[in-house]
């Protein structure tokens, strides 16, 4: 069947490397990706948050499946824009419908669900522009460091760590009162501040049955040491040399079993990837951070090198309710990704950077992200520009193999983070 993938990032590329390798897949479609999906798929200058636009390439192409890789299209209501409608009803949409992509789309929403299943989460309250006095006071009661999240979407930005007191509730005032992020924080969680180490866990689900990806650490901040500025990812391992066998069951029978059926409890409909952002605290216990509605991005390409699977075979199960009968196979071996970013991100970087050596790479894949084909060269086009995913043994081979090509490539200003994996 022709399959269409909705976004242009590093997890969209890992997905069309993923299936392209599947005999289902006839022809597959990217919109509206970038350097490294124009290599192995048809890329369509579509915004993925146009639904009419992309209705009209889905009859055009006859179309059969659509994978929503990034969050806006489903908080949007994408899923639910097919079901509407006669043309494309027929066509399998892979993501939550607008209800259930709530979990992403607001704090407070999955804050509050969290709380209804008895699923393990700090501590929180939200607060809006009339209630910042109270907000005030709420941060008073807690100890630092003090945990701030616009409620909305703030491309992975809008959560903001502090220890000063005075400082966060000037925090608190610049997103409520003065809109720091916009639409995003008019309305604000203040969280109790968990202090552990964070790993990600990722479960596909039909809507009733369900199966747990490998786990994966990624690395947020931009500076050695995780110091410096929130990013939206600046390398992954995959597995988690911390997540025992013990670890992972009480994960499964706390966090992922509750959420499942806390999406029939509620009836939000949800066929696609659950991403749960977990903190392993002190005594071994997993809480929730937060949901994400997709694959997390660069947890994709380290996670989907692993499955043996045929990945279309599943997709198809998750459409078909049919989830229960697919077997998931794991690659042994450890995957780790290193993302190659533009000089200034996460603030103000240049685009239109020549990247080259990427022909020279060996025994890594190199995952395009923020990166476009112009006049025939391969160009910086964002923040996040490649992501170089290598297999080893164990995490530490891996890295060196990641590191090892990295020294091949060049694009001007480019910059990488030299410790991934240096807190396991």
């Amino acid at each position: 069947m022709n399959i269409l993938i909705l976004g242009s990032g590093g997890r969209e590329h890992t997905f069309a490397w993923k299936i392209a390798q599947s005999p289902k897949c006839n022809q597959l479609f990217v919109a509206p990706g970038n350097s490294g999906t124009a290599e192995i798929a048809t890329n369509v200058n579509i915004s993925e948050t146009n639904f009419e636009a992309i209705k009209e390439l889905v009859l055009k192409e006859d179309i059969k499946m659509v994978v929503v890789g990034p969050e806006a299209p489903l908080v949007k209501g994408v899923h639910d824009f097919f079901l509407n409608d006669d043309a494309i009803k027929h066509v399998s949409v892979i993501g939550p419908q607008k209800v259930a992509a709530e979990l992403e789309g607001s704090k407070e929403f999955a804050k509050e669900f969290l709380y209804r299943h008895n699923i393990p989460t700090a501590a929180y309250e939200s607060f809006t522009k009339k209630t910042v006095e109270k907000g005030y006071t709420f941060l008073e009661t807690l100890k630092p460091p003090y945990v701030l999240k616009a409620d909305g979407l703030a491309a992975g930005k809008g959560v903001v760590i502090l220890n000063d007191l005075n400082e966060a509730k000037a925090e608190l005032k610049s997103m409520l009162v003065d809109a720091k992020f916009g639409e995003a924080s008019t309305k604000v969680v203040i969280e109790e501040f968990l202090d552990g180490i964070e790993l990600s866990c990722f479960v596909l689900t039909d809507g009733e049955n369900y199966k747990i990806l490998p786990t994966a650490k990624d690395y947020k901040r931009i500076g050695e040491g995780d110091t410096g500025l929130n990013t939206g990812g600046m390398g992954a391992v995959s597995p988690v040399p911390f997540a025992t066998p013990e670890f992972l069951n009480k994960i499964e029978q706390r966090i992922v079993k509750p959420t499942i059926s806390g999406f029939k409890k509620d009836n939000l409909p949800y066929v696609g990837f659950v991403f749960i952002g977990l903190i392993k605290v002190d005594n071994d216990d997993p809480k929730v951070i937060e949901y994400n509605v997709r694959m997390g991005d660069p947890e994709t390409e380290v996670v989907l090198p692993r499955l043996k699977n045929d990945f279309v075979e599943i997709l198809q199960a998750m459409s078909n309710g049919t989830l229960d009968e697919i077997s998931i196979e794991i690659d042994e071996r450890a995957a780790t990704t290193i993302m190659l970013v533009s000089g200034g991100y996460p603030e103000a970087y240049e685009k239109g950077k020549e990247i080259t050596g990427v022909e020279a790479i060996e025994d890594s894949i190199a995952f395009h992200a923020g990166a476009q084909i112009k006049d025939g060269k391969i160009v910086t086009s964002g923040g996040r520009v490649m992501a170089i995913t290598s297999y080893g043994n164990n995490y530490q081979e891996a890295i060196k193999k990641s590191y090892q090509n990295i020294e091949k490539l060049h694009f001007d200003k480019m910059n990488y983070r030299k410790d991934i994996g240096f807190d396991l």
